[in-house]
């Protein structure tokens, strides 16, 4: 088994964010269940408890280093949720991914998976 991170990037700054308020309170349970799965398979590895939802983005820019708000400090979207998990391979970890129940309210969930030192 292979360690996967699950990074979900939703709206959060803007005027109107997607998913809305509304549509995170309806989503809450079935992501809740989501995870609940994940970690009743034992492929969850591990998730924050919590954290912030601001952040600092770090570029090396004409020699100099620059640090600026937000994890994407020219964009709208933040990270929404952020854990690692086990699967066989990309397929495995994409389809757990996939069950990620506010995708469908415009959440993006993106997987990496998680390189070790030898």
């Amino acid at each position: 088994m292979q360690e996967f991170l699950l990074v979900i990037h939703r709206d959060l700054t803007s005027a109107n964010p997607a998913p809305s308020p509304e549509q995170m309170k309806e989503a809450l349970k079935p992501y809740q269940d989501w995870v609940a799965s994940i970690a009743a398979q034992d492929k969850l590895v591990g998730a924050p408890k919590r954290w912030d939802v601001d952040g600092r983005v770090i570029k090396h820019e004409k020699k100099k280093d620059h640090v600026s708000n937000g994890p994407y400090a020219e964009g709208k979207e933040s990270i929404g949720g952020l854990f690692l998990i086990k699967a066989k391979d990309y397929d495995e970890a994409v389809e757990i991914a996939k069950g990620c129940p506010i995708i469908k309210y415009g959440a993006i969930v993106e997987v990496r998976m998680a390189i070790t030192a030898a």
